[in-house]
């Protein structure tokens, strides 16, 4: 468990860096469009992620660099996507909201709520007719609970017993609107039971406690057992996106953010159980830190892909 546990913090930190990283590029005007940062949420993607191989199948949301950073995507074509440069993983083409890295089994953020769903429910079909016992694992947020393609997606997934995880990551806010504005059940995953599937709620803040959630369903979709929703309970610190003066939101709750956050929770982890010390975490913040500077050097030299290829890739080849 030493190894998992210091494994799931790397990966946070690199996720935090990255973070930190794009918001500077951000306001340097390097990256187009809207950012999107998972600052705050970065336990769930490390703790589910961790029981994933390689070959498993996950999709991300508008706030997906974390969910691809988890999966193994490079920190460098991610940050070079982001300032649209050919190193990029769609080659400069998708953006900070629709990164996807087929290689490392990330099939696609998507800015569009909730479409990543079906898209995950759809690969775990595939592992299954296959005969695979490959996983697939789609990342949404609260909001996404109220569109048809939740509940479209988990019916199937359920009526066929597909290899999928759902994994809500509740913040509490589709953008601007609270949850109880828009949700009468406070505890998201009774909707499981509707479909016939397991259902849980975890700390979304506490890394080792949605790798051992993440690990059960995983461990029973692998096996044949079927689809599970799993709704992580969090709180984003930043704003929706970049920009997003929060005004809507009360203080007291952005304050409880940055005291939950999973970073801290899981440093507190790592020490009290003697598996780190205080110093070799801040050992470990130096090479996360000086990786991330590296990516984002390397993606600044990074060249923009020419007008002629703009419409590359957006068909296959006919063989």
């Amino acid at each position: 468990m030493k190894e998992v546990a210091i494994k799931i913090m790397e990966t946070m930190l690199r996720m935090r860096k990255f973070e930190e990283h794009a918001i500077e590029i951000f306001s340097e005007g390097l990256m187009g469009g809207v950012l999107h940062t998972y600052i705050g949420e970065e336990a769930i993607a490390a703790g589910v992620c961790a029981n994933l191989r390689k070959d498993d199948y996950v999709t991300g949301t508008h706030r997906g660099h974390g969910h691809c950073i988890a999966k193994g995507s490079p920190p460098f074509r991610m940050m070079a996507e982001l300032m649209g440069r050919k190193d990029g993983c769609n080659k400069g083409k998708g953006g900070s909201m629709h990164t996807m890295d087929f290689e490392n089994g990330v099939l696609g953020s998507n800015g569009i709520v909730g479409s990543g769903i079906p898209i995950a429910t759809g690969a775990a079909l595939s592992a299954k007719i296959r005969g695979t016992d490959q996983v697939a694992v789609a990342f949404f947020g609260d909001g996404a609970t109220n569109r048809g393609s939740f509940h479209e997606a988990l019916n199937m997934a359920a009526i066929w017993d597909l290899p999928v995880i759902f994994v809500c990551e509740d913040n509490k806010w589709a953008i601007s609107v609270p949850r109880e504005k828009s949700t009468r059940i406070q505890d998201l995953s009774t909707r499981a039971s509707s479909y016939g599937m397991p259902g849980a709620v975890v700390n979304g803040n506490d890394a080792m406690a949605v790798y051992e959630a993440a690990k059960k369903a995983v461990e029973r979709a692998r096996s044949g057992g079927g689809p599970t929703l799993l709704v992580c309970d969090t709180l984003r610190q930043r704003g929706h996106e970049e920009g997003d003066a929060q005004e809507y939101r009360p203080k007291d709750e952005v304050a409880r953010a940055k005291e939950i956050d999973p970073i801290k929770i899981m440093t507190k982890h790592l020490i009290g159980h003697g598996y780190m010390t205080a110093e070799q975490v801040e050992a470990l913040y130096g090479k996360v830190e000086a990786e991330m500077a590296d990516a984002v050097a390397r993606a600044r030299k990074s060249e923009f892909p020419a007008p002629e290829e703009a419409l590359d890739d957006l068909f296959s080849e006919v063989v």
